[in-house]
């Protein structure tokens, strides 16, 4: 066979590609995943479409499957005793169960260069928590179900910028908690 420049080229490139993406796939690519979520110091059982008995101790975060379309849950207290039967809509790929109905709060990161995220704060709507107002326009939930974020309960946000010729943003859910430590520290007035 002959020394052929195209040919090595060619495999060097294919080599090339299937590298990048698996590098990708194995350590930056995103995992989707549900998970169900209990700050309380409770423990709970919970039986998810009919199938197997799950338990939740206090402070934990279980990742399950879910599949799309309607779901139904049954949750029981520490002693089995039936809380409540109810049912969901699971649409996107990631989603939290608030076993619970605790307070949670879905927060806008925004990303970008030159970004004066102070100002930007301050323009955005008020959230108030336990009497104090707090900028940022994070979204309260407390219900059973949420899929609209981006970032999981147990994930941080990125830390690098990926795209710094535009402005991005990222959602995120947090325990009440969480969020107020997460405020504190990352936004000083």
């Amino acid at each position: 066979m002959k020394n052929n420049p195209s040919l090595k080229g060619l495999l060097i490139a294919l080599v090339a590609f299937v590298g990048a993406f698996g590098i990708y796939f194995f350590f930056l690519a995103k995992k989707n995943y549900y998970v169900v979520d209990n700050p309380t110091p409770k423990t709970f059982y919970y039986k998810i479409n009919n199938k197997g008995e799950g338990i939740i101790s206090a402070g934990q975060t279980v990742s399950i499957d879910l599949e799309k379309g309607k779901n139904n849950i049954k949750v029981y207290d520490q002693n089995k005793k039936l809380l409540y039967d109810s049912a969901f809509e699971v649409n996107k790929l990631r989603g939290m169960i608030n076993l619970a109905h605790q307070d949670y709060y879905i927060n806008e990161q925004y990303y970008g260069y030159n970004l004066k995220k102070d100002s930007l704060l301050l323009a955005l709507d008020k959230t108030v928590i336990d009497g104090k107002m707090y900028y940022g326009g994070a979204k309260h939930f407390n219900k059973l179900y949420t899929e609209d974020f981006y970032y999981n309960v147990d994930e941080e946000y990125d830390r690098l910028i990926k795209n710094i010729q535009k402005v991005e943003s990222r959602t995120k859910i947090f325990r009440k908690q969480d969020y107020l430590n997460y405020y504190n520290e990352y936004y000083k007035f």
